[in-house]
């Protein structure tokens, strides 16, 4: 059906598969539609019919879309986040203003992951905002920065020194961005945490690692290898079902679970070593 739409109305339609529902939905947006094109869409569709394929019981619908300004209706999707008192995160577009004392963390969505919005980049905004002053070393590494969000956040929060990497260069890149935008010195590196040193030459007081829960197993000796004394461990990017394998993983390792929280499909937690 794509290659149907795509040939009667000179553009390419969007897709859009629901898993749970096992449907899947073609849809094309034009300017306007003639009798002619139905026509033809109707025809195709019993021509794939009548050739022996399956189509299943589908149904064609049209439906008129209200006029609107695209190039910014979408930005009301992305609204100003306050972690805490201590932290806001916002779309530079937002002219709200912060609290006395509250940082700010200016970010529009982009090609990297995390804007605030998604659970578990909220989960790791919440602990870097609680962990600062609770005693913990204030140094930071950020694993799998993307946008970087987590690192500038843990900046403007006062953590020092601050570093992150990923392994995607368009989200280094995108991240360097970010933190220029925000007015902070960063170093982001890009690299593949599975070729990293065994023995790093500086630990830090709490890292994130917003990543898949089988590289979080994977490669949890070169991530605590980098966890100083006393240190947290943020883990977040995992559902629910599979952080119950993270956590034996990490418990394994003489790591204790301190935090956790589980909001949809994704379940994110906090570790420290056992004294």
């Amino acid at each position: 059906m794509v290659e149907v739409l795509t040939g009667i109305f000179g553009q390419p339609p969007a897709v859009y598969h629901d898993i749970e529902k096992q449907t899947v939905a073609v849809l094309s947006f034009v300017e306007t539609i003639r009798r002619t094109e139905m026509s033809q869409v109707r025809a195709a569709i019993k021509g794939i019919r009548e050739a022996g394929l399956n189509v299943g019981p589908g149904r064609i619908s049209v439906s008129r879309v209200r006029r609107e300004n695209w190039a910014e209706s979408w930005k009301r999707h992305f609204s100003p986040i306050e972690i805490s008192s201590r932290l806001l995160i916002l779309p530079s577009w937002s002219r709200r203003r912060s609290r006395r004392g509250q940082a700010r963390v200016i970010l529009d969505p982009g090609l990297s992951f995390g804007t605030g919005h998604h659970a578990t980049t909220s989960f790791c905004l919440r602990m870097l905002a609680g962990l600062r002053g609770s005693g913990t070393s204030n140094s930071f590494l950020d694993i799998g920065t993307g946008s970087g969000i987590l690192a500038i956040a843990a900046l403007k929060l006062g953590y020092a020194p601050v570093e992150a990497f990923d392994f995607d260069r368009d989200a280094v890149r995108v991240a360097k961005e970010n933190a220029r935008v925000n007015g902070v010195r960063l170093v982001i590196r890009q690299c593949d945490l599975t070729r990293l040193s065994l023995r790093p030459t500086r630990r830090f007081g709490v890292i994130c690692a917003n990543l898949i829960y089988d590289l979080l197993i994977q490669e949890r000796q070169r991530i605590l290898s980098r966890l100083a004394p006393g240190g947290t461990l943020v883990v977040a990017g995992i559902l629910r079902e599979q952080f119950g394998m993270v956590r034996r993983s990490y418990e394994q390792a003489g790591m204790r679970l301190m935090a956790e929280r589980v909001q949809g499909e994704w379940h994110s937690g906090s570790f420290q070593m056992r004294s």
